[in-house]
């Protein structure tokens, strides 16, 4: 199944902090806005978006672009050692 990972990114004292990481089933992944990624069922989709919540939480970026990139290649990364 495909699901489409987007999040919340607000600003902070300290940088921009990425939150509220959510899976939703897609039938026409959107990678301008989000991450794609194929995962077995919704189980596995919600267990990722808790992953990276615990993961980025504490995370603070300087800029959108980096936040975007920074989630990006952490779910890449994690989908390669599957």
């Amino acid at each position: 199944m495909n699901f489409q990972i987007s999040w919340t990114t607000l600003p902070g004292l300290r940088g921009l902090a990425c939150s509220e990481f959510r899976a939703t089933p897609t039938s026409h992944p959107d990678n301008e806005r989000g991450v794609a990624v194929e995962c077995a069922n919704e189980a596995e989709s919600a267990s990722l978006a808790a992953e990276l919540e615990a993961h980025f939480g504490p995370q603070r970026f300087l800029n959108a672009s980096a936040a975007f990139d920074g989630v990006k290649d952490y779910v890449a990364q994690r989908m390669a050692r599957r």
